[in-house]
């Protein structure tokens, strides 16, 4: 191969990750810092279709509900129903900025964020969440395994 298309494959990859390969994955989102919960029932945003989507047509996000939208650094709130709480990760998941009760109509962005954290309005105020802490992201326990599969999932 080619090794020019082959460094412009690996920085498409890098630039523009389709992460996570399992597109219905729930994941729990801890503030290790903290030692508090942030959702325990978070849906992963990781391909361009479910970005582009984010909450959009939802009505609301009930407590412990959330999307983690890998990679973005920037989100509207044009056409939401409800207002909701913004956390800005980098790549470490280190905290850069937090936005609470974000309401319709609104653009928010951090140039140095990775990921985004959408949850539900008060969950910043509830767990004491700022800027530096550290967000870890876990399997949500009752995650289905089908019977034919026994492979694990790994995340990092």
């Amino acid at each position: 191969m080619n090794i020019l298309r082959y460094l412009a494959k690996r920085l498409r990859e890098f630039l523009n990750p389709e992460w996570p390969a399992e597109p219905d994955i729930r994941l729990q989102a801890i503030n290790v810092t903290r030692g508090t919960e942030l959702a325990s029932c978070l849906e992963v945003a990781g391909t361009g279709s479910k970005r582009n989507k984010g909450l959009l047509g939802r009505s609301s996000l009930l407590p412990g509900e959330g999307l983690w939208i890998v990679p973005c650094e920037s989100v509207h709130t044009f056409f939401m129903r409800f207002p909701i709480d913004l956390i800005y990760l980098d790549r470490q998941k280190r905290i850069r900025k937090v936005r609470s009760s974000v309401g319709a109509w609104r653009l928010s962005a951090c140039l140095s964020a990775h990921s985004i954290l959408e949850l539900p309005s008060g969950t910043i105020r509830d767990t004491g969440t700022e800027r530096g802490d550290r967000v870890e992201f876990n399997p949500q326990a009752s995650n289905p395994v089908s019977e034919g599969d026994h492979s694990a999932v790994i995340l990092s």
